[in-house]
């Protein structure tokens, strides 16, 4: 099991390095790991999180990983005071068949992830439409 780590990606810009921050380790399944982006967000409320449970499916056969990020944008208000107004909401999960090969699965895993990090899906992403 891999231990609870900050994890460093690029920012829209492809240039500057932003750190997520291991902020809380899973206790175990169904218990979620918790990373969040510190730079951003005047509290932990405010601040972008990427959050990752585990459990066994329900034949046992096979494992289970969800993800979810939630990336917030806050507004100042006239009093002052910071107000959650919007959030971009994340969410995957990824069946992980425990009787196939692990080079199979590997390889899967390697294709699935760098597809979501392709700059087309970073464009449907960012525009709200699938490709056409």
């Amino acid at each position: 099991m891999p231990s609870l780590a900050n994890i460093t990606v690029k920012k829209s810009d492809g240039t500057t390095d932003i750190t997520w921050t291991g902020v809380a380790a899973s206790a175990g399944d169904k218990s979620p790991a918790i990373w969040r982006s510190q730079t951003v967000g005047s509290a932990p409320g405010f601040q972008p999180q990427f959050l990752m449970t585990s459990r066994a499916s329900g034949t046992g056969t096979a494992r289970r990983v969800d993800v979810s990020i939630v990336y917030p944008y806050t507004t100042t208000g006239t009093d002052g005071k910071t107000y959650l107004a919007e959030k971009a909401v994340f969410t995957g999960s990824m069946l992980c068949p425990l009787g196939m090969p692990s080079t199979d699965f590997n390889e899967a895993v390697a294709q699935g992830m760098n597809l979501l990090a392709s700059s087309l899906v970073k464009s449907c992403l960012q525009s709200g439409f699938a490709a056409t």
